[in-house]
């Protein structure tokens, strides 16, 4: 009887380890993403664009941030002072039925709404550290219909920057995070 009991312990446990191997997992959705891009100056620089995003369902609301910083072999390095800087973020979702409310903390920065997406124009004058080229704001994807929050759609947000400094006019790739509702 023991042995009986032990074969079908055996199969039951070789089952459930084949189901377990075999069976699909969804896909992780991330409620925060973060995606840099570059663009060399010189064999020994780079200029960084990073863009986060980060979505609470709980709260309706996105979080955004943008940072560019030159690189160099010692790590992050602020711009010289000299330096001229127009950046350029979007906020969107791939719902053309969403709307994007949104506030942000950037001097220097307009911004231009349309059914689909915003985009915010922000100009730097003079260098600095990288905090100086850094940027937040919060976005609200809205129904059209209903005017409730959308939480069933991941935001979208895409950042460039164009830097000119002493011999330098370079433009980043666009950064894109995107974050789903969590």
């Amino acid at each position: 009887m023991t042995k009986r009991l032990a074969g079908i312990t055996a199969v039951v446990s070789a089952i459930w380890l084949t189901l377990a191997v075999v069976t699909p997992v969804a896909p992780a959705t991330a409620a925060i993403d973060t995606k840099t891009s570059s663009i060399p100056v010189n064999p020994a620089q780079s200029i960084e664009m990073r863009v986060t995003a980060n979505c609470v369902t709980a709260e309706g609301t996105c979080y955004f941030d943008t940072g560019a910083s030159l690189r160099a072999p010692e790590g992050v390095i602020g711009f010289p002072g000299d330096t001229y800087g127009r950046q350029s973020t979007t906020l969107r979702t791939m719902d053309r039925g969403v709307y994007i409310n949104f506030n942000y903390d950037m001097n220097n920065t307009r911004s231009f709404k349309s059914p689909t997406d915003v985009v915010f124009q922000t100009v730097f004058f003079g260098g600095g550290p990288p905090e100086k080229f850094t940027w937040r704001g919060q976005a609200y994807p809205t129904d059209w219909r209903t005017g409730g929050p959308r939480t069933d759609v991941p935001l979208i947000v895409c950042s460039h920057i164009q830097i000119v400094y002493a011999g330098v006019n370079l433009t980043t790739p666009d950064a894109c995070a995107q974050a789903a509702f969590s």
